[in-house]
């Protein structure tokens, strides 16, 4: 896998860092991929996922929202609006640089982000979410714990992963504002959600509330041990090469057509 580093330009006008992760030879595809929150372009599971989906000759942009790791502008001024926004923003750098993404992959949160995003990306022809919540809102232990000192006094801090972000109230005020069932029920798109059945930071009840909501064709297949963030090299792996095979199908299909599908199931 050959990785080539890019910026691109947010709404906001900040620059947010991108690696493009290329196959040999053309590629027959290209995938966007959105990591979960506060994770970062660079987490190895990320990347370990792309070595296989390269390995099927699909390239894939992964990249730093705002305020995380490379990319410009303040983590505690984003909120899910914003990752949305610049999913989009990375969606037409795609499009201008290279072909728009026919394939949008997200992790936890990230997940719930691709299904907002796609509705705003015109090439988009499929969908995969990665241990996704069912609503950006379903927050994990670490995150609940925090809503109400940032509710009462405008701000709170929380450590993860070792980093302290600073998280403001109008973060869980925007979550709170989001219609995900309707996202979801909307989409018209092909979905395959992979989920971990023990996964203890994003219930597995998550998987079965998009699955329910989402029409057919979708498919659900579990990742079983993996845990949230597939750390075991083999797992995120196995993980790239089920998305790739799931989406070969569908990344041949004119995304038009597939819409017009759907719209009569």
């Amino acid at each position: 896998m050959a990785s080539q580093r890019y910026t691109f330009e947010n709404t906001r006008g900040e620059q947010l860092a991108a690696y493009l992760d290329k196959p040999d030879g053309t590629p027959a595809a290209y995938a966007l991929f959105a990591h979960c929150f506060t994770c970062g372009k660079n987490l190895k599971p990320i990347v370990n996922i792309n070595k296989a989906l390269t390995a099927h000759g699909i390239a894939v942009l992964r990249f730093d929202f705002t305020g995380i790791g490379e990319s410009e502008g303040d983590f505690s001024a984003t909120n899910f609006t914003s990752n949305v926004e610049d999913l989009v923003a990375a969606s037409e750098f795609l499009s201008e640089e290279f072909a728009p993404p026919s394939l949008l992959i997200g992790h936890s949160m990230g997940g719930a982000a691709v299904i907002q995003s796609a509705h705003q990306i015109p090439g988009a022809r499929a969908v995969v979410t990665v241990a996704a919540p069912s609503h950006p809102n379903n927050l994990s232990g670490t995150l609940r714990e925090i809503r109400g000192k940032a509710q009462e006094q405008g701000a709170a801090e929380v450590t993860i992963g070792g980093k302290t972000f600073t998280l403001r109230r109008q973060f869980f005020e925007d979550l709170e504002q989001q219609r995900m069932e309707q996202f979801i029920q909307s989409l018209n798109l092909p979905l395959l959600i992979l989920h971990d059945p023990g996964d203890e930071t994003v219930n597995i009840q998550n998987a079965a509330e998009i699955f329910q909501a989402a029409k057919h064709p979708k498919s659900y297949i579990s990742l079983d041990r993996a845990g949230h963030l597939m750390l075991e090299e083999d797992d995120a792996r196995y993980t790239g090469d089920l998305i790739a095979v799931w989406s070969e199908k569908y990344l041949r299909n004119n995304p038009e057509e597939t819409r017009k599908t759907m719209s009569h199931t």
